[in-house]
């Protein structure tokens, strides 16, 4: 009985190991291109229009995640700035509240589609990347600070 059991350990172990590697021979090499595209199927995104709706109306939290350098050079007024390479550590202390509005945007859309998949992720609720991002923004001659 014992022997069995073992064997019946070892034809599973050898099972598990050969499904782990046939997994990893499918997995195929991702760019940058495709991450965007993936969070992007996950996530709730916002017109330009609409966006500067809520801004008019108020009780929105704008989340800028380019460079600080980008965000110095303007941004939508009031946003807060916090680079999408510290949104996992530091967004608690910004954004403590998981049900918050939030708009996120970067220069034209990716990076806030990586954030805001990030964020939705970590479990806020009420998040949209804007569409076009500072680029759109300002081409529409909405407010900048």
């Amino acid at each position: 009985m014992k022997k069995k059991n073992l064997i019946l350990v070892i034809v599973l172990m050898i099972s598990a190991a050969l499904a782990f590697n046939a997994s990893l021979a499918l997995a195929k090499d991702m760019t940058a291109k495709d991450f965007v595209a993936e969070a992007k199927k996950n996530i709730a995104t916002i017109s330009i229009s609409d966006a500067k709706a809520l801004f008019d109306k108020g009780g929105i939290t704008f989340l800028d995640v380019r460079t600080k350098k980008e965000y110095k050079s303007g941004h939508v007024p009031g946003a807060i700035n916090l680079s999408r390479g510290l949104i996992e550590f530091k967004i608690g202390k910004k954004i403590a509240d998981k049900n918050a509005s939030v708009v996120v945007y970067c220069k034209s859309g990716g990076r806030s589609s990586l954030a805001t998949y990030t964020l939705v992720r970590m479990g806020y609720k009420n998040v949209k990347s804007m569409d076009g991002g500072w680029k759109a923004w300002a081409k529409a001659g909405y407010p900048v600070e």
